[in-house]
C-alpha cells in the first residue's frame, strides 16, 4: 500500500476537526499529524492530544531549524506542521493527517507529488449556518465571531485549490464520504485503475 498525505482544510467553525476526529475513528489506517501552536490552550484541550502549545520563541526557533514542513500564522497566532509526523507515520505504513488551513496545503503541495497526496475542502451548507456553529461553539465573543466570518469568505475562496470539496451538513455523512473517496483513491492506485468519476451515496 502507498502512504497517502491527506489534508483536510475549511474555514473556521465548519467543522474539519470534529470531522477528523470521527474519521481516525472510523480508519485505523490513518493517523493524525498533531501540530504545534503558539495561541493559549482551550478549555477541554489537551497537550499532546490536540496540539503541543509552546509560546512564540520556541515556535520561532523550531521554524528556523526548519522544523516544521509548513507554517501559517492566523488570528496572530502561529501553527505548525513537524516533518517527523509524516515520517512516523509512513514509518508504521499508515496515512497521515492533517487538520490545515489552505495556507499550509498550499505549502505540503509543493513538497510533494501530485498522486500522494488526497486533499478535501470542506464547505458549511450556508453562511448563516456557519455563523450559528460558531456561535454555538461558545469559544468567541461576538467581535471575534465577525472577524472569523470575514476571514471565512477569504478561505472559501481558495476551496479550487482542492481536489474534493464536501458540503459538511451532517457530520457522519462528511465522514463517511470522505472515507469512500480516501478507499476509492488508495483501491485505485493499488489496483491500477482509472475511475473517472465517484457515485457517493
Amino acid at each position: 500500500m502507498k502512504n497517502k498525505i491527506i489534508i483536510i482544510s475549511s474555514p473556521s467553525g465548519a467543522g474539519k476537526t470534529t470531522i477528523c476526529k470521527h474519521l481516525i475513528k472510523k480508519n485505523k489506517n490513518i493517523k493524525l499529524s498533531i501540530s504545534f501552536t503558539t495561541r493559549p490552550k482551550r478549555k477541554n484541550e489537551k497537550n499532546a492530544t490536540d496540539y503541543y502549545f509552546i509560546n512564540q520563541k520556541e515556535f520561532l526557533l523550531k521554524k528556523r531549524k526548519k522544523y516544521f514542513i509548513e507554517t501559517a500564522k492566523v488570528f496572530d497566532y502561529y501553527y505548525g506542521s513537524p516533518l517527523r509526523n509524516i515520517n512516523e507515520a509512513f514509518r508504521k505504513n499508515k496515512h497521515i493527517l492533517f487538520d490545515i488551513d489552505w495556507q499550509g496545503a498550499k505549502k505540503i503541495r509543493k513538497k510533494f507529488k501530485k498522486s500522494q497526496i488526497i486533499d478535501f475542502f470542506i464547505l458549511p451548507p450556508t453562511k448563516k449556518e456557519l455563523k450559528r456553529r460558531l456561535i454555538n461553539r461558545g469559544r468567541d465573543n461576538n467581535k471575534e465571531i465577525k472577524k472569523r466570518l470575514s476571514l471565512a469568505v477569504d478561505e472559501i475562496s481558495h476551496y479550487n485549490e482542492y481536489k474534493f470539496v464536501l458540503i459538511n451538513d451532517k457530520i457522519k455523512d462528511t465522514v463517511n464520504n470522505l472515507k469512500k473517496i480516501i478507499d476509492y483513491e488508495t483501491f485505485k492506485e493499488k489496483n491500477n485503475i482509472k475511475i473517472l468519476k465517484y457515485k457517493i451515496d
